[in-house]
């Protein structure tokens, strides 16, 4: 597998899940230190791709003002992270996409060149994120030459993301030095907790992953 470049990357903010923990609203328009927590991401993610879309099933006239596609899922009603990632790979412009969820605000600047590096070097299809002692499934590396494969596992009633990527040669990129990184949003305490740290008042726990 060669070297994937940065203007062959289209980054996918995966903010279409019901956020039952949240009460049920929007999380990427949570705000987190005076901004929704979509606008952290954005900021982080553009500079490390040639273009972004908002994958998104609800909001989207709001998400609409940050000046990039809006696209829902194409299966299913709230199907989880793999129908995101199908619909991204299908707005895609360019041969790659990599995916990050709406409520990790902390993604790392150099996200998109540890994926393409371990992509290149273990010879795989797909690459993905492992930090924080676990597997980051949502911060991936995905071709677009797979969207025929993840639809077919979709149309099947399939959901697990780790049951597809197990079909498929997967890297793993080391984020192990930036824990922080995949801190996550998913209850109101972890909110506060996030912006404390985020306003550097406090440490921040990482929530466990609501992929609904």
């Amino acid at each position: 597998m060669s070297q994937v470049s940065q203007d062959a990357v289209t980054g996918v903010v995966l903010a279409g899940g019901r956020a039952s923990r949240m009460g049920g609203i929007d999380k990427g328009l949570v705000p987190l230190a005076g901004r929704p927590m979509v606008e952290h991401i954005i900021e982080r993610l553009r500079p490390q791709t040639a273009a972004l879309i908002i994958n998104a099933n609800r909001s989207h006239d709001c998400y609409r003002r940050y000046g990039v596609p809006v696209v829902a899922d194409r299966v299913g009603d709230y199907a989880g992270p793999l129908a995101g990632m199908a619909s991204g790979l299908a707005a895609s412009g360019t041969e790659w996409i990599v995916t990050v969820p709406c409520d990790s605000p902390l993604v790392p600047p150099d996200l998109v060149q540890r994926l393409c590096q371990a992509l290149a070097r273990e010879r795989a299809e797909l690459a993905v994120a492992e930090g924080a002692g676990r597997l980051q499934p949502v911060f991936a590396l995905l071709p677009r030459r797979l969207l025929p494969s993840l639809e077919a596992f979709l149309a099947a009633g399939e959901r697990k993301i780790d049951r597809w990527y197990a079909q498929h040669r997967m890297a793993l990129a080391d984020f192990a030095d930036v824990p922080e990184a995949f801190l996550n949003v998913n209850t109101p305490a972890d909110r506060e907790a996030l912006e404390a740290r985020l306003q550097g008042s406090g440490p921040a726990a990482a929530g466990s992953r609501d992929d609904e």
